[in-house]
């Protein structure tokens, strides 16, 4: 049997980090094992659900890479589906209509607490068999066994049993001619050939009642593994409060898509003590049944040590692109500055994302805006640094515009000068960039282009001077 597997997201908001790990490990075993994997989008609460919220999930799968073999499906074109399958049930005798108002549902909920039992429905209309009526209370609810117990072995949490007596008889279709959660994932998951149900394990407590749900369709029911939550540093939900939760968010903060995936396989999977896994390495040694039971932290310092190794280590003319995004939404036109690449190659080692790299490139992408005065004090405004400049200008004007040949230009001006290379590369920099802290000068320069820098280095001599 081909193993097909399903991310299955709700578009009510944004793709969240929890299932964006959830994406990747659905995907990661699907892709092991040689299956399929499909994209389902969970779109029946008309109330929640948002056109944006779909296209920023769409968005976010793109830009991690985690590509499906079928899909995007939407619930939302299969109602007449559901309403089939809800139909046969009641025919069969495993499902029936109930018509209680809101406040006889809450009187009943009322009472069994008030008996110390649990809020529940307690069956009236069970075995009363009504037949289909108008009315705006109508229900089809499911007959849950009442006797024995569902169990199944999760691939993460290990042996699961839950007595069918703690389950009530649950709503399959609401009153408003819409399926419920519990109902709708079970007959696409049957539909769409899913064999392993990958989700978070909040979803832990519907499973029995979906069990139940596959039995009284004749079905064969998936494989189940439920995921452990993913904390912040401090052990609490992650929240917008303390962490980004959105993938996107790390987009717009500067991470790279392939970053956060190695850092996401880890929050709960490992392979001995190995931290940096290229895509293929993960296919080949993920294995879902190897995932830890206990909550994983998440840790923005350890993802961003990631991003920058991936930073350094990357070919630049790969990365130039999400680059070029960056500097664009920052406002940004490259179209008279270095290639992006060139910028990638001088600020690669000082930065840890593309968000931080974006504000040191600025510099050669648009004139000086702000100066240092304590940087011009200190390495303009003495006779030393006039001759650096005006000897740099000199030399700079016919040499080969490489960061070779001009590092060769800096070290002939050290010994024509006699001055050792911080004492010319200070005055320079500052000339170029207005301030005493950027990549080593030959790169400044380069980045700056010819005409660019020998203007601002004649500004610099006016600075010096004046």
């Amino acid at each position: 049997m081909t193993v097909r597997t399903r991310f299955a997201p709700s578009p009510t908001g944004f793709l969240h980090i929890g299932g964006a790990r959830t994406a990747l490990y659905c995907w990661l075993e699907s892709r092991r094992r040689g299956g399929e994997f499909v994209l389902r989008i969970e779109d029946t609460d008309r109330e929640r659900s948002t056109d944006a919220a779909v296209k920023a999930i769409l968005d976010a799968m793109q830009w991690l890479g985690l590509n499906h073999d079928e899909g995007p499906f939407y619930q939302t074109q299969r109602l007449e589906r559901y309403r089939q399958v809800a139909d046969g049930l009641v025919k069969a005798g495993k499902a029936y209509y109930a018509y209680e108002s809101k406040d006889e549902i809450e009187a009943m909920r009322e009472a069994a607490m008030a008996k110390g039992q649990k809020p529940r429905y307690n069956g009236y209309y069970r075995d009363r068999q009504e037949p289909l009526r108008d009315d705006p209370n109508r229900v089809i609810r499911f007959k849950n066994p009442i006797e024995g117990s569902v169990v199944f072995d999760d691939k993460v949490k290990g042996r699961i049993e839950w007595a069918n007596a703690e389950l009530d008889d649950l709503v399959i279709f609401r009153s408003d001619g819409w399926p419920t959660y519990n109902f709708a994932v079970v007959v696409d998951d049957i539909d769409m050939g899913i064999t392993e149900v990958i989700r978070g394990d909040d979803h832990v407590n519907n499973t029995p009642r979906q069990i139940n749900i596959y039995h009284a369709l004749g079905a064969a029911v998936p494989e189940f593994a439920h995921l452990p939550m993913i904390l912040d540093k401090e052990g609490k939900k992650l929240s917008k409060r303390t962490s980004a939760v959105s993938v996107m968010e790390y987009r717009d903060d500067g991470f790279l898509p392939h970053a956060l995936l190695n850092y996401l396989v880890r929050l709960g999977w490992s392979h001995g003590d190995q931290e940096i896994f290229s895509t293929d390495e993960m296919i080949a040694l993920f294995d879902i049944a190897d995932v830890n039971k206990a909550a994983s932290r998440f840790d923005t310092e350890k993802l961003a040590w990631l991003n920058q190794h991936y930073l350094k280590t990357d070919d630049p003319q790969t990365l130039a692109s999400e680059f070029e995004w960056h500097l664009a939404r920052a406002g940004i036109d490259t179209s008279g500055g270095p290639a992006p690449a060139d910028v990638i190659v001088a600020l690669r080692d000082r930065v840890h994302t593309f968000k931080e790299m974006v504000e040191k490139a600025k510099i050669w992408y648009g004139p000086i805006v702000e100066w240092d005065d304590k940087a011009v004090a200190k390495h303009l405004k003495n006779d030393t640094a006039v001759a650096v400049l005006e000897q740099a200008k000199a030399l700079l004007t016919d040499c080969v515009w490489k960061p070779e040949p001009i590092h060769q230009v800096i070290e002939q001006i050290a010994v024509t000068l006699e001055l050792g290379m911080g004492k010319i590369a200070q005055p320079l920099r500052v000339a170029l960039t207005g301030k005493q802290v950027s990549p080593s000068i030959d790169h400044t320069l380069y980045l700056t282009g010819r005409a660019e820098a020998l203007k601002r280095i004649d500004v610099a001599i006016s600075k010096a001077q004046g």
